[in-house]
């Protein structure tokens, strides 16, 4: 969080889709419900299995990076966890994820 400002979530999801760690930013209003972040990690832990099958011939994924009209949504795969790092929009979006790969060692 402490990273940028325009960080609205960041959170440890584990292989079943839970929330382990995290959450909102202090004063920041969620942009969708419990039961909708629920489906979404199940989603995100799902879309990252998925990817891991192209691991041996294309090289494991560093990070994938989903720029919504609201905000941009990024996941990095942390042995058998996902931290998933929301922001606003117009965040510099070369930048931050540079960041954070430093920050959690890839």
């Amino acid at each position: 969080m402490n990273l940028d400002p325009k960080i609205r979530f960041a959170g440890v999801i584990n292989n079943k889709g839970r929330l382990v760690e995290g959450g909102m930013r202090d004063g920041v209003s969620t942009l969708s419900s419990v039961k909708d972040d629920e489906m979404l990690f199940m989603e995100l832990v799902l879309r990252i299995k998925m990817r891991q099958e192209f691991d041996a011939q294309l090289g494991k994924v560093k990070f994938a990076m989903a720029l919504r009209e609201k905000i941009l949504e990024m996941s990095f795969q942390i042995d058998s966890h996902v931290l998933f790092v929301v922001s606003e929009s117009d965040v510099d979006f070369c930048a931050l994820p540079k960041k954070i790969l430093q920050i959690i060692g890839r």
